[in-house]
């Protein structure tokens, strides 16, 4: 039975604050106090949660620490913990903390990095990926909450950064009687792509959803504003949208793989100068050849003048509302995971069992292995 829960934050002290200005935390400090009452109903003792100092997200220190959390202030005091639950994957100077017998509770995104996927899988923890973990329906619920916020935002960011101070078109999205709407088009039709496609819709842009899936290009259509179109997505018409549109969201994923790459360096050609790319598909590698990750302090950069906005971890922005609907998802796996140990957790749920991307310096997740070659173990 782990000892000790300790919860995390993609904000913290040090190099971590000074490099990642966005707040986002893995545990709220109402929860923090809902994991203790529960494990304490059910007889166990001796966990407790450790929080490192400064977590954001506006919730203050005192708060956590109101709900029994312990403030520490490095991050080995931190990855001492037998559970240790994070917003984003381990950086470089948090490789050498993690340990065989851990449990690492957080978003990888191992295809997308080599070099973070060896360090890891090296190190013997036991990784366990929000990104992978299936629920009951096939669907992926640790995954949707920040693709529903990412998918809002880039249509918020996309109406920023086509103004002209931003190095963009100059174009409003809804335009105004007697001049055309921004055109939108969005590459891909899941969770992204719808939640992009109604904000966008709001604005009275002109909208066009891409997918392959002709079954969820139906339902979108029956849902959808008179001002979103479908179309399915092939390379003749993707070209085609590339042709006409002021902004261009990416939102393809395949799980646990590296996003498909739907659009060429020379594609760029044929676009709007001064269009926007927002490539949420970012932290996946990037479904734009020409994408490469950046920051919320610096977050675009141009490349044959068409404005590209690949910001890592998009939802770190709203730290608050992200946090918030973060836990409400990966709150009723911790608490398996803490109160039954993991494999019993998983030998419950094949859902959360799909989760474990790395395993005693093993892969077993499938699409990892295949990206970079490497052997396929069974859990």
């Amino acid at each position: 039975m782990p000892n000790t829960i300790i919860v995390e934050t993609h904000r913290a002290v040090g190099l971590i604050r000074l490099n990642r200005p966005q707040a986002l935390n893995a545990l709220n400090a109402e929860l923090c106090d809902a994991l203790r009452d529960h494990l304490a109903g059910i007889d166990v003792e001796s966990v407790g949660a450790v929080v490192i100092t400064g977590a954001g997200s506006g919730i203050a220190d005192e708060d956590y620490a109101a709900c029994g959390a312990e403030i520490v202030q490095s991050h080995a005091d931190v990855f001492a913990a037998d559970v240790v639950i994070k917003v984003k994957e381990p950086l470089a100077a948090e490789w050498p903390l993690l340990r065989r017998g851990q449990v690492l509770f957080t978003y990888f995104h191992f295809a997308a990095d080599e070099e973070l996927t060896r360090n890891v899988l090296e190190s013997g923890v036991t990784a366990v990926a929000y990104e992978t973990l299936k629920g009951r329906n096939g669907d992926l619920p640790l995954l949707t909450p920040m693709s529903e916020v990412a998918g809002r935002m880039s249509i918020q960011q996309g109406a920023k950064f086509l103004e002209r101070p931003q190095e963009g078109r100059g174009i409003l999205l809804g335009g105004v009687p007697g001049v055309e709407p921004a055109h939108i088009a969005i590459l891909g039709g899941g969770v992204v792509g719808k939640n992009a496609a109604r904000i966008a819709a709001g604005f009275q842009a002109d909208v066009v959803l891409l997918d392959v899936n002709v079954e969820r290009l139906r339902y979108l259509d029956d849902i959808m504003p008179a001002n979103v179109n479908t179309l399915f997505s092939d390379r003749h018409n993707i070209r085609e949208q590339l042709r006409k549109a002021d902004l261009i969201i990416g939102g393809v994923l395949i799980p646990g793989a590296r996003a498909p790459r739907l659009v060429t360096a020379e594609d760029l050609q044929i676009m709007k100068p001064g269009a926007v790319v927002i490539d949420v598909c970012i932290d996946q590698g990037g479904c734009f050849e020409t994408s490469r990750p950046t920051t919320h302090s610096a977050p675009t950069y141009l490349v044959d003048g068409i404005l590209h906005y690949c910001v890592t971890n998009m939802p770190g922005a709203v730290g608050r509302t992200s946090t918030y609907a973060l836990c409400n998802v990966t709150f009723p796996y911790l608490k398996r995971i803490v109160s039954e140990g993991l494999p019993a957790a998983c030998q419950r749920d094949p859902g959360l069992a799909a989760a474990v991307n790395l395993l005693d310096g093993r892969i077993t997740n499938q699409a990892v292995a295949e990206t970079f070659g490497l052997p396929l173990s069974s859990l």
